[in-house]
């Protein structure tokens, strides 16, 4: 364990960098665009008339807070006492709810009093205000002008189904509009990670839960947007998700579990339906053996998960860290959860429009090495399975020797650290219509520093029609 200097001299090293799918940004700041620019235009100088935005962030992007006491729980460095992220589980995902609600989107964060803020979406929010003209409408109150130059926060709670926001969102937008007496208005939405996926859903189907039997989107929730700008957004999933199920992530780089920070473990993430929706597309993942040969896997088949020694209910603490009503329910629970996950992913691949009522827009990176795979490595001796999430070095059953290297070729593709670019665009050669692109925009940075990257918001304005000053390289 480590001394509380050690434990100083740690954090300061590694600047705070979520490794998981947390939407929080590097503590390293960032100079604001227009700050020491003389020729910075006001707001004042701006074009008005500019359509409404809404910002939806990403997967833990959303302030939670007990509902009884408005007590911050997420996110906040220490664990709550009272509260923590776990989810109550049942087949029925909709009766699984405890007292916490979103209440706005996390701006920033003070970790630790000696440390600077992390600005997390308040980077975004500044560009809007101070180079686009924009100012922030409030969605129960909304000023009388509040159908132009205004933006949004759409906070949600993150840890439920993703289609049950998208119908929030939905709901949100057709009573502002009915605030704002503008039934015809539409919105421009700014989507970064998960929150995309809640902005398609939406897009595509309206306020409606997923269809049975054959999908085939009405678009009926193109009523409500003309542009959706997409940053980092696995439309195609991602290969951390399925890590974090499997075990759990810390906020601090190394994997290192610190005892005054907060995390997420392997049984408070199985309890979050949302992250499921988030794995991999069964067309997109890849499991290789340990000859390097790619596996038949179905990711959604629960026989898949006991095979491959990936059901929580073999791990030795799964007594200890659920009650026995939750024991009884847990199998029950996951094959409803994994099986949503399936329909919520196959709901966003139906598309086969080519040109949709809603333009879509990718922005995100391309220079970092980002996980797209699996390695699968069975223990006879101990009759067990080992997944590779990391490009280790192994020995084969034969003596062979797998270098590292060799494994990296693999398992790793471009992408910003979190999503590839593959996942990001969403191509199928099956259905080429999955995600039909207005445009895209490549930049090399982290995925959770896109909203940030002065080269996206500059490109952002530019498709948004606003006028303004080009962002400080």
């Amino acid at each position: 364990m480590f001394n509380l200097f050690q434990r100083i001299v740690f954090l300061f090293s590694f600047a705070f960098i979520f490794t998981g799918f947390a939407t929080l940004a590097q503590a390293q700041d960032v100079k604001s665009p227009v700050a020491d620019k003389k020729d910075a235009k006001p707001a004042a100088e701006i074009q008005k008339g500019k359509a409404p935005i809404i910002i939806i962030p990403g997967l833990a992007g959303s302030e939670l807070v007990n509902g009884k006491n408005e007590e911050i729980v997420w996110f906040r460095p220490q664990r709550a006492k009272e509260d923590d992220l776990r989810l109550p589980i049942s087949p029925n995902l909709l009766r699984n709810r405890d007292s916490l609600r979103a209440r706005d989107i996390i701006r920033e964060v003070e970790f630790i009093r000696f440390l600077p803020e992390i600005e997390i979406y308040q980077k975004l929010i500044d560009a809007l205000e101070k180079r686009g003209g924009y100012t922030e409408g409030k969605w129960d109150n909304p000023a009388a002008n509040g159908y132009e130059d205004t933006f949004y926060v759409f906070p949600y709670d993150w840890r439920y189904d993703n289609v049950e926001n998208a119908r929030l969102l939905m709901q949100k937008i057709d009573n502002l509009k009915r605030k704002l007496k503008r039934p015809n208005l539409k919105f421009n939405i700014v989507a970064h990670s998960m929150g995309g996926l809640i902005a398609r859903y939406a897009a595509m189907y309206g306020n409606a839960d997923i269809p049975r039997g054959k999908l085939r989107p009405n678009w009926a929730g193109s009523r409500n947007f003309d542009k959706i700008f997409l940053l980092g957004t696995p439309n195609g999933g991602s290969v951390q998700a399925l890590e974090s199920i499997l075990n759990g992530f810390s906020f601090i780089g190394g994997g290192v579990n610190l005892p005054f920070v907060q995390n997420l473990s392997k049984f408070d993430v199985f309890t979050i339906p949302s992250i499921y929706q988030l794995l991999p597309h069964q067309d997109t993942f890849t499991a290789y053996d340990e000859n390097l040969k790619p596996l038949q896997i179905d990711l959604y088949n629960p026989k898949t998960w006991e095979m491959y020694d990936w059901s929580i209910w073999k791990d030795k603490a799964f007594t200890k860290k659920f009650s026995p009503a939750e024991q009884r329910v847990a199998k029950a629970y996951f094959e409803v959860v994994l099986n949503r996950a399936r329909r919520f992913q196959e709901a966003l691949d139906a598309n086969t429009i080519a040109k949709p009522p809603v333009s879509i827009y990718l922005m995100g990176a391309d220079c970092k090495d980002t996980q797209t795979a699996i390695v699968l490595l069975r223990n006879e001796k101990k009759s067990q399975w080992r997944t590779l999430f990391k490009p280790d070095s192994f020995d084969r059953a034969d003596g062979g020797k797998v270098t590292s290297d060799e494994v990296k070729k693999l398992i790793y593709a471009r992408g910003d650290g979190v999503v590839t670019v593959s996942s990001l665009k969403k191509q199928s050669a099956k259905n080429p219509s999955i995600l039909p692109i207005a445009s895209e925009l490549y930049q090399c940075e982290a995925h959770n520093r896109l909203v940030t990257n002065p080269e996206i918001q500059d490109r952002l304005f530019s498709l948004l029609g606003v006028n303004v000053i080009t962002a400080a390289k």
